[in-house]
C-alpha cells in the first residue's frame, strides 16, 4: 500500500523542474496553462527568478502547486506509473491542495487561483516584519506546550507544524518568538529561526481566514476513489462540504503532519512517494519511523526509478 504526498512552503528554488520543462511538452503546456490563468509568467519566475519573487508567498504557493502537478501528470501520463491508485494522498498545507487536485477533486486552473488568493492573503494578514516563525529541534512537543502555557502573560506563541519527532515549529510575532526563544536556550532547547515572513497556521492569520473562508465556499469539488488525510485533523476525510470547512480552518491550526504519517502507517501504508521540489517530507517521514519506504520524485531520473509495491 502506499501514499502519495505533496510538500509545501520552503522547498521552491530557483530554475526547479526546468530540466522537466525543457524536455516534455506536457510540463510546457502545464506552465503555459498557468501563465494565461494566473495573467502573468509565473513560469518565468520558477524558472529564472529572481529568488525574491518566487519567495513571495502569492508566488511560492502556486509555484510549488505547479511543479508537483506537472510531475504528478507526467509520471502518471507518460512513465505509466498508477499514481493515481495511491490508497491516501496528503499535502503539507499548501500541499494539500496539490493532493487534492492530483487526486481529481480540483482543476488545475480552480488549484492555481485559490493558492494565487491564500498566498496573498496569508503575505498580508500580519504586517510584513512583525511575524515569524522558529523551528525547535529535539525538544517533544508536550515540553514546549508547557513553556507557552506557563509563559502567557509575557508572550503568545503558537504550535504551528508538528512535523516529526524533534521537530516543531512555532509561530508567532517576532517580538513574542524572541521572549519565547530566550526561554528555550535557557531550557538548552536548539532553535533555528525560518527565513518567513508572517507567523502562518496560527490565529494571527485570522485576517486570511475571512478571505478564504468566502473563496473556498465557491470551489466545486468533485468526488474521488482515494483517501485523503487532513493536516487539521489527522484523519481520513471525504465529505466535501467537511473538506471546505478543514482547508478554512487549515490557516489557523496546528500542521498534524506527524500524526497523520502514522495515521496511514496504522492502516497499511508502508510506502510514500514525495511529488514536488525538494525532499522535505521525505526527511520528515524517516524521522518519523524508520522503517517506512520513502521516495522523492523530482526529476526525470527519479520517475524512472520509482517502484511502486502497491500490497
Amino acid at each position: 500500500m502506499f501514499s502519495v504526498i505533496f510538500p509545501g512552503q520552503g522547498s521552491q528554488l530557483v530554475g526547479m523542474g526546468k530540466e522537466l520543462h525543457e524536455k516534455y511538452s506536457l510540463v510546457q503546456k502545464l506552465f503555459k496553462e498557468a501563465d494565461e490563468t494566473l495573467g502573468y509568467s509565473l513560469s518565468e519566475i520558477i524558472l529564472n527568478g529572481p529568488r525574491e519573487d518566487l519567495d513571495l508567498t502569492e508566488n511560492t504557493q502556486p509555484a510549488i502547486f505547479l511543479l508537483s502537478y506537472s510531475i504528478f501528470k507526467l509520471a502518471k501520463d507518460e512513465f505509466n506509473i498508477p499514481l493515481d491508485k495511491a490508497n491516501y494522498f496528503a499535502g503539507h498545507s499548501l500541499g494539500e491542495y496539490s493532493a487534492l487536485a492530483s487526486a481529481g477533486a480540483l482543476s488545475f486552473s480552480e488549484t492555481l487561483k485559490i493558492l494565487k488568493i491564500r498566498g496573498k492573503s496569508m503575505q498580508s494578514a500580519v504586517p510584513k516584519g512583525e511575524g515569524g516563525m522558529v523551528a525547535v529541534l529535539g525538544s517533544k512537543i508536550e515540553n514546549l506546550e508547557n513553556i507557552i502555557n506557563e509563559n502567557k502573560k509575557k508572550y503568545e506563541c503558537y504550535i504551528a507544524n508538528d512535523n516529526s519527532e524533534g521537530q516543531i515549529v512555532v509561530s508567532g510575532r517576532l517580538a513574542d518568538l524572541e521572549e519565547f526563544m530566550k526561554d528555550l536556550k535557557s531550557n538548552s532547547i536548539k532553535n533555528i529561526k525560518l527565513p518567513v515572513s508572517a507567523p502562518f497556521h496560527c490565529k494571527l492569520m485570522n485576517k486570511a481566514t475571512q478571505v478564504m473562508t468566502e473563496e473556498i465556499a465557491k470551489l466545486d469539488f468533485k468526488n474521488f476513489e482515494n483517501g485523503f488525510i487532513s493536516n487539521v485533523t489527522a484523519k481520513e476525510i471525504s465529505d466535501s462540504s467537511e473538506l471546505k470547512n478543514l482547508l478554512v480552518k487549515n490557516l489557523e491550526s496546528r500542521v498534524r503532519w506527524r500524526e497523520s504519517v502514522l495515521l496511514m502507517a496504522n492502516k497499511g501504508i508502508n510506502q510514500f512517494i514525495e511529488i514536488g521540489p525538494g525532499k522535505v517530507l521525505s526527511g520528515l517521514i524517516k524521522r518519523i519511523d524508520r522503517n517506512l519506504k520513502v521516495s522523492a520524485i523530482n526529476t526525470e531520473e527519479d520517475i524512472k526509478q520509482i517502484n511502486i509495491n502497491n500490497e
